[in-house]
């Protein structure tokens, strides 16, 4: 397992070939269909293979070694949208938690409360006829204006940039359902009939025939653009979350260490140690990095790494690990790793691949969303067309393709992000939620350890384990030191 970062690390297959691994973050995606259209646009380009996750808004691409990484982000602003090549996450901690994302959920959420505000109004006055004074329908027109057009206004986006690129996503329904339904009151209120004194409404199961132009459907339109809404900003949470959780895993690490140089101790930065370095560690202090002890006898806490709760006895020869905490007597270590070598950022890393990568399930949902809408187009039109052919009014006809645009919006795609979530707050090794789809149980329990190295047979042990339990790090205390030297890149 190399150790170079994720951002842009190298391998080597058998033929000497070398290939590039690039990490893009990606915004501006709103739907699957918007990652799997990057994602053929990426795999376009010769010798690239290239995996977008629309759930955790990155992309990893493998090119030949020499491939220039600034044509990837050239790709991706050519399909309408925006990429960076972030920075490697071991190095910058706080990265995990983008500023972005907490921008873009402070954003979604003041659209949403203020839309829902002005749309409780609109759905009782159009649902309930004892609200309905007269002329009551202008007000619904005036609380409903702003959330159809200003709170809908990222779908309109999306769906207007996606045309120009001759593409349609899951916004473009969205959009014209929206659109449908504000366009068709606004037609009934100033050329039908809709606009008079007396109009009133109720709630019904089945369409009017003799209502034509005189029925409005604000309420539509301002319901679907609020549960849309609340659909993302329960995304972009999510997304904050799991930053949030990778972030914790990394600030695990102790911030300073005691140095021993020259007999003197001195307290340095972390940052500041470098492998062959001798580090004083006390007891109840964390081990600063990865370290084979020199000197002493104690126990040493791996729980943060392995699950194991029961301490690990640890003397000279013995390696130990960064983050863990020291609970016995006192230690003297010789440094082996730092930065991005560590087993703590070797974690991280993982993780983040975690994220990149697709669950099966996610695979196949892809694959669908790529012929879904137009497939829902297609069939908003086949039922207008056949109403109208079936000699059904117009008002009827339009009340099914509005339906058929508005109601096929899939369900957020949060579960995904919780589980990443919970992945980065758990101590299972991250390699081994690729074989679990995310709404399997959580990797909480530990009745069947497995070795590291039988990492990549995860997918049979992990299916058929009796508990379902998860692939952890290392196996039972009494075999750890073994296990962590094997576990070492």
């Amino acid at each position: 397992m190399t150790s170079e970062p994720l951002t842009a690390s190298t391998a080597q297959t058998a033929d000497t070939v070398n290939f590039l691994d690039v990490e893009l973050d990606i915004t501006g995606m709103t739907c699957s269909s918007c990652a799997n259209r990057i994602e053929r646009k990426l795999n376009k380009l010769p010798g690239v293979e290239a995996t977008v996750n629309y759930a955790t808004e990155k992309a990893r691409v493998r090119a030949p070694e020499g491939t220039d990484t600034a044509q990837f982000l050239e790709t991706v602003k050519a399909a309408g949208y925006s990429a960076v090549i972030p920075a490697p996450i071991s190095e910058t901690p706080d990265a995990a938690s983008s500023p972005a994302a907490d921008d873009r959920a402070a954003q979604l959420l003041h659209r949403l409360l203020v839309s829902t505000a002005l749309t409780v109004p609109v759905v009782l006055l159009s649902m309930i006829p004892a609200l309905q004074f007269t002329y009551w329908q202008w007000l619904a027109l005036t609380l409903a204006a702003p959330v159809a057009v200003w709170g809908a206004w990222p779908f309109h986006r999306a769906a207007a940039i996606n045309l120009r690129h001759g593409a349609a996503t899951m916004d473009t329904l969205i959009s014209l359902g929206v659109i449908a339904a504000f366009g068709w009151s606004l037609y009934a209120l100033f050329v039908g009939g809709a606009g008079e004194a007396g109009m009133h409404m109720t709630m019904t199961f089945f369409g009017t025939p003799h209502g034509g132009a005189s029925e409005i459907y604000l309420e539509v339109a301002a319901a679907v653009t609020v549960f849309i809404l609340l659909g993302k900003y329960i995304e972009a949470r999510a997304s904050r979350e799991s930053g949030a959780a990778l972030r914790a895993l990394l600030e695990l690490g102790a911030k300073d260490a005691t140095v021993l140089r020259d007999g003197i101790e001195q307290r340095i930065a972390v940052s500041a140690l470098a492998v062959g370095d001798h580090v004083v560690v006390r007891p109840g202090e964390k081990i600063a990095t990865d370290a084979l002890v020199i000197e002493g006898n104690s126990a040493v806490d791996a729980s943060m790494l392995t699950g194991e709760s029961v301490p690990v006895e640890v003397g000279p020869d013995d390696r130990v690990t960064g983050a863990t905490l020291n609970v016995g007597g006192r230690l003297v270590i010789e440094i082996t790793r730092v930065g991005r070598d560590t087993e703590l950022a070797r974690l991280g890393r993982l993780v983040e691949e975690a994220q990149t990568g697709k669950a099966d399930i996610q695979r196949l949902a892809d694959r669908v969303s790529a012929i879904f809408v137009p497939v829902v187009l297609g069939l908003a039109v086949v039922a207008f067309v056949g109403w109208i052919i079936a000699g059904g009014p117009i008002e009827l006809a339009f009340t099914a393709a509005v339906t058929t645009l508005v109601s096929q919006r899939p369900p957020p795609s949060s579960s995904e992000r919780v589980a990443v979530h919970n992945l980065a707050s758990s101590s299972a090794d991250p390699k081994c939620s690729n074989v679990r789809a995310p709404s399997t149980r959580s990797c909480s329990t530990r009745p069947e350890p497995l070795r590291p190295a039988k990492c990549a047979s995860a997918r049979s042990r992990c299916s058929t384990a009796k508990t379902r339990s998860s692939c952890w790090l290392a196996p039972p205390p009494w075999k750890l030191a073994p296990s962590i030297r094997s576990a070492v890149p």
